[in-house]
């Protein structure tokens, strides 16, 4: 791995919040994700399943973390299974987690071998009641691919048909939305490394580069930082492309003139940050450029003030969406006739704006998270309006990072990403 590694403390307060929450003799079980085949003899490079990492920070394939506060010998409290490893493995894919270093990274005394795994878990099994098992229930996830964990699910529902059945992931949303100084310190890291690929291209663009040049200025500044790279898909998005929300494509060429949107950011050690800036590709502003960037930015400002302990998520967005309709009335794009009749399941302000204002971030860029209980202090939102009018070309859209404070305004992650109007230009034309 590129990053360094993470104390070990961090996982263990995470498995403690877990089992806390677990019900009597009850066991959970972790698998790693796959590694998925592109045809012939490749694959995509390694990630691993957040939730495990979350637990137990192993990052690597064919790993099983399995807790089990009740086991009547406590060496089987908590269980970390890896792949035996060899010297030809060794040669050939570079070294593996060996059972000390297994216990070093995770802070988990009992280790075995995967090999082991079933003739152990039997034995569990026959002291527990329950078995927890992992279920991806994020509220965006359309997965069609069957995946370890479901396979191990399957296989333990015909092995094991009178125990009772439990999910982990309500424990989860609840307690990885809200993070720990630890992962707040490596979510920094990362925006400190998408800080650096910003300000790095802030002096290479200009009219006639390309979107794809600008994506390769900021994967060699996120490398060279100890990033695998980005944290999601880059969107870099000139002129009219920006009206596409997702627009993944990058292989246009830059005109002057043009505003380029850039959403994408760095991950580092698993953990995700996520930036949107918009710039002219030119290094000056027009001047309607600016009327139009200075009303998203009011809004995210007063955005994030809203961000606080006890916040509604589906409240918030709401509010959010006040503020919008007001900035587009002062930008000429919407009057009152269009407010006064505008569809309450589908406001006026959507035509400009059509997506939500904020999400949890961690080691998922849409993290997991309660979002229909009170926000809680140490949870941390992304804060991204936008506007978008297809028929000037033009789409802004500006997103920091913020973590929720106990008292007063969040701790914004990005506040020495430029953003005002003024430092821009005089970083596009120094």
């Amino acid at each position: 791995m590129k990053y360094f590694q993470i104390d070990s403390n961090l996982f263990v307060k995470n498995r403690k919040k877990f089992m806390a929450q677990m019900r009597p003799k009850s066991i959970a079980v972790f698998n790693s994700n796959d590694i998925y085949p592109i045809g012939a003899d490749s694959t995509l490079p390694f990630e691993q399943d957040r939730d495990l990492f979350y637990l137990c920070g192993a990052d690597q394939e064919e790993t099983i973390l399995l807790l089990f506060p009740e086991a009547m010998d406590p060496k089987h409290r908590e269980v970390l299974f890896v792949r035996e490893t060899n010297d030809h493995i060794a040669v050939w894919e570079g070294a593996k987690l060996t059972k000390e270093k297994a216990t070093e990274v995770s802070g988990i005394e009992t280790v075995y071998w995967l090999t082991d795994f079933d003739k152990i878990f039997f034995d569990l099994m026959t002291e527990a009641d329950t078995i927890y098992f992992n279920t991806n229930e994020h509220y965006r996830q359309a997965v069609e691919t069957q995946t370890r964990e479901d396979r191990f699910i399957e296989k333990c529902k015909k092995e094991y048909p009178a125990h009772q059945w439990a999910k982990s992931n309500p424990i989860l949303q609840n307690i990885r939305g809200v993070k720990e100084p630890e992962e707040i310190e490596l979510m920094q890291k990362a925006c400190d490394i998408t800080e650096k690929g910003f300000r790095r291209i802030l002096g290479f663009v200009k009219p006639g580069v390309w979107e794809h040049e600008i994506e390769a200025e900021f994967l060699h500044e996120f490398v060279r930082n100890r990033s695998k790279g980005f944290a999601y898909s880059p969107i870099i998005a000139s002129g009219g492309n920006a009206n596409v929300l997702h627009y993944l494509e990058n292989n246009q060429e830059v005109k002057d003139g043009d505003m380029i949107l850039l959403d994408l950011a760095a991950e580092y050690a698993n953990y995700s940050s996520d930036m949107t800036r918009t710039i002219p590709a030119n290094g000056r502003f027009t001047d309607r450029q600016k009327q139009v960037y200075s009303a998203v930015l009011r809004v995210k400002n007063e955005a994030t003030k809203m961000l606080v302990p006890g916040t509604i998520w589906a409240e918030f967005h709401k509010e959010v969406g006040k503020l919008m309709t007001s900035e587009l009335m002062g930008l000429g794009l919407l009057d009152k006739a269009d407010v006064q009749n505008e569809n309450p399941d589908w406001p006026a302000y959507k035509k400009y704006f059509m997506h939500g204002t904020s999400h949890h971030i961690g080691l998922n860029t849409h993290d997991y998270g309660e979002l229909k209980t009170p926000m809680k202090a140490n949870m941390v939102f992304t804060v991204e309006p936008g506007i978008y009018i297809p028929a000037e070309g033009m789409g802004i859209r500006l997103e920091d990072d913020v973590v929720i404070q106990e008292k007063g305004e969040p701790f914004n992650l990005m506040r020495n990403i430029p953003i005002e109007i003024e430092e821009i230009e005089e970083l596009m034309n120094t």
